[in-house]
């Protein structure tokens, strides 16, 4: 045993489960702890935020993009309240992190002292593990069963400390206990669901391949099962990028954040292979589509849409066992119509791209990061119409990876992955994308990016407008109450914070700013960088709806959306199955 602090003895623990940062504002709650992260210095590297809420997030996205333990900390009272948007994001995307959240001293507890709250039922609904400590001695042996908790629960973890018992010398020795928290892989699948899925997928005439998350890890296997069994592969939103999005057999995903190939052959199949997803939307799915579901999660089987054949599976797994039959269907012209459909749409996306006649469009920036990235860079995306622009045309085909809010979809949450990207990828190119909306709630830690000298991108697209909010009252035919905003000069306040601000509003401002990026970076800058695009407030066009069939919609609908939308002559996918088949 070693005496020490258990301020020291916690940041041990977290060094042991290969925790190297970690993000938080300190306060008269938490010193100790804090001290104890001081000792530590050199292999835990603290992270001083302007915000506990960046923190909070900050410490999500690490989660999402590596796999491991994001961790956060933040003070009695207000520190605490601070940390929960982070820690709802965890909790709704399923990523474990660690909060650690100051307590007034023991004796001053329960006397109504300063910031004193009773935390404890404040984290009740949002924490997989929520323990307030009760002696300086059990400090590490309850951080370490959070930890386990967050992992084995994919979530957030909850550890009060008074601060006086941090701050106590106790005895410590490392925890035995092999640290793991890779859940094990359900290998057993029947020699019968197998058959059954292959004979219903040649049973089916436009059969869809539908993953999530659950199938990271899985890229062979899922291009392969594409070819094989001719089917076009859709994906949830934080699936993106394990099918690459360059193959043609990639469409997309379906809805709001989707694509118009994603959309037809979602309404024209007539079986769905949904792997590796509990996808909320696949509720409003054609009501005579057959579902075969494979999930790792007994709870997830059935949950969005009645399936025919539901599979308890590790999706990789289950992938190689529908290829070890090695079943290759002949060419069809379903799949054949689909690829015709992306291409189409992705040449549209193109010719907005090249326009800047009206203005600047986002899809030109957009097309300029992915022209300007490289084959492992990081994308952290906030929420609103960047969203559906970044997700449409980022390059997500080789190593890049990117993360995102994608169930509780807060804005803000773009500046906070990027530089959570960049400590955890420090060698990658990383880019944030936000709105200028959800730039500005978080802007403040821009200064934290220059004072830890980390180059982020950061673009910010200025619409002066709520987009996503604008679209869903124009829908509502409400007026547009409440959605404006005041636009600012975000690079020349980058400038001021201490990083390096470029300003587009055409394409020849937005190539000229790339090049003098490229040069920074080719010269070894540690500034961050703010990209301020002031673009044209376009609605994008809503995937998540589109009536463009002529076998259901009339002439005059169809013509109605293809004006609202700018969508050219893109013919609709059942023109193209059409055509075909002649």
């Amino acid at each position: 045993m070693t005496k020490m602090k258990a301020g020291q003895a916690l940041a041990k623990v977290l060094e042991s489960w290969d925790v190297d940062h970690l993000y938080g504002i300190t306060a008269d709650s938490i010193n100790n702890t804090v001290d104890g992260l001081y000792q530590e210095r050199e292999n835990l590297k603290y992270i001083q935020v302007r915000h506990e809420e960046v923190g909070a997030l900050a410490a999500a996205a690490d989660a999402k993009l590596t796999g491991k333990i994001g961790v956060s900390f933040g003070s009695a009272g207000p520190g605490a309240t601070h940390l929960f948007n982070g820690l709802y994001d965890a909790k709704m995307d399923h990523a474990p992190v660690l909060a650690i959240v100051g307590q007034s001293s023991t004796e001053v507890m329960n006397t109504n002292f300063f910031q004193e709250m009773n935390q404890d039922p404040m984290f009740t609904d949002v924490a997989v593990f929520n323990k307030q400590v009760v002696s300086a001695q059990q400090i590490p042996y309850v951080v370490d069963a959070a930890i386990r908790a967050a992992y084995a629960n994919k979530g957030p973890a909850v550890v009060i400390i008074p601060d006086n018992l941090s701050g106590q010398e106790i005895d410590y020795s490392p925890l035995k206990t092999d640290k793991v928290y890779e859940k094990a892989m359900i290998s057993a699948i029947s020699t019968d669901s197998i058959d059954r899925t292959i004979a219903m997928i040649k049973e089916a005439k436009h059969p869809v391949l539908w993953i999530g998350k659950g199938v990271a890890g899985a890229r062979d296997e899922v291009v392969q099962v594409s070819a094989d069994f001719q089917m076009p592969v859709v994906t949830a939103i934080p699936g993106t990028g394990i099918m690459p999005t360059d193959n043609p057999s990639f469409m997309g995903s379906m809805g709001r954040l989707g694509t118009k190939p994603a959309f037809e052959v979602a309404q024209a199949a007539d079986l769905v292979l949904f792997v590796g997803t509990n996808f909320p939307f696949a509720r409003f799915w054609p009501s005579n589509v057959k579902v075969i579901q494979v999930n790792n999660n007994a709870e997830d089987l059935g949950k969005q849409h009645d399936a025919d054949l539901a599979i308890l599976a590790d999706a990789k797994i289950f992938l190689d066992d529908l290829l070890s039959r090695n079943v290759k269907l002949t060419a069809s012209d379903w799949l054949k119509a689909a690829q015709e459909d992306k291409a189409n749409w992705d040449q549209w996306l193109d010719g907005l791209a090249n326009d800047d006649s009206k203005g600047l469009r986002a899809e030109s920036v957009i097309k300029a990061i992915k022209e300007n990235s490289t084959d492992s860079s990081v994308f952290g995306l906030d929420v609103g119409n960047n969203t559906e622009w970044a997700m449409r045309q980022l390059p997500l085909n080789r190593d890049q990876k990117f993360t995102l809010s994608g169930w509780f979809a807060t804005m803000g949450y773009g500046l906070p992955a990027g530089l959570a990207a960049k400590l955890s990828y420090p060698d990658r190119q990383v880019f944030s994308i936000s709105g200028d909306g959800g730039y500005a709630m978080v802007m403040q830690d821009l200064l934290t990016e220059v004072k830890y000298n980390l180059p982020v991108i950061n673009v910010v697209l200025e619409n002066q407008s709520f987009g996503f909010i604008q679209h869903e009252k124009l829908v509502a035919n409400q007026a547009p109450y409440g959605i404006d905003l005041i636009g600012a000069n975000w690079a020349h306040i980058a400038d001021d914070m201490g990083a390096i601000g470029f300003t587009a509003t055409d394409l020849p401002s937005l190539q000229a700013a790339f090049k003098k990026i490229k040069e920074l970076e080719a010269s070894g800058n540690t500034k961050p960088i703010v990209l301020d695009a002031k673009i044209r407030n376009v609605d994008p066009v809503d995937t998540g709806f589109m009536p463009l069939d002529p076998d259901q919609f009339d002439e005059k609908t169809i013509q109605a959306f293809r004006d609202q939308y700018e969508l050219g002559d893109q013919p609709a996918l059942s023109t193209i199955l059409k055509q075909r088949s002649k």
